[in-house]
């Protein structure tokens, strides 16, 4: 019993490591959700500068956070990590599909495929956001662009056939993803249809003014 204590020490050493990793791991992890929620809702708000601020800031934590877990995989993989970074990988995500860009890969982001792929279920929500934001104008090209995207995301998010175990809950996310399109789709349609209807009455109006004027100018 007398080399106890030594590996007792020396395992008091290993936690009091990890908890500090972990501890500025769990910051690092916080600002980083921010930052992504900040850029997200400055992109909404037509406000790109202020995004990309936002998303530099972002990008700096995502390389701090994986760096400093790179030797502690055990905290890198946990829930707190992956959440943030899936939010990193929505927001740059949304800014490239809003533009009509080259999407950037898992590689690209520094990310796991998995949280990629959650990151890129999450931007479907965020289309419909800005669908929504275009049909109160009225119907729109753009909202149709959208809607496109949104429907090939989902084409490629139902092929991950994978286990959760495998995918983080990527099934789930496309289930949501399913029902988000559908209802988008129905409110361009909806939209559409108004669109045409103010358009038939429209003509209507203008055909009967002028009937009106030939038949006051005959008498």
């Amino acid at each position: 019993m007398e080399n106890l204590e030594p590996i007792a020490d020396h395992i008091r050493k290993e936690f009091d490591t990890l908890t500090a990793t972990r501890d500025q791991a769990l910051a690092q992890a916080r600002m980083l959700t921010r930052h992504c929620s900040h850029a997200i809702r400055a992109i909404h708000r037509q406000e790109r500068d202020k995004a990309n601020q936002e998303l530099t800031a972002a990008r700096e934590l995502a390389d701090a956070l994986r760096s400093g877990l790179k030797d502690f995989p055990g905290l890198y993989f946990t829930g707190y990590a992956q959440d943030a970074l899936k939010e990193y990988a929505e927001a740059n995500l949304l800014v490239v599909l809003l533009d009509n860009g080259k999407i950037p890969t898992p590689e690209d982001l520094g990310l796991e495929v998995s949280t990629y792929l959650n990151g890129l279920a999450e931007t479907v929500g965020e289309l419909r956001r800005r669908c929504l934001d275009i049909l109160r104008c009225g119907h729109s090209n753009e909202a149709e662009r959208l809607l496109q995207c949104m429907d090939e995301i989902f084409t490629v998010l139902v092929t991950m056939d994978y286990p959760d175990a495998v995918t983080h809950g990527l099934r789930r996310q496309t289930d949501i993803c399913r029902s988000i399109i559908e209802r988008t789709g129905g409110d361009i349609t909806l939209s559409l249809r108004q669109e045409r209807l103010e358009k038939t009455i429209r003509e209507a109006r203008e055909e009967m003014g002028g009937t009106t004027n030939a038949d006051n100018k005959s008498v």
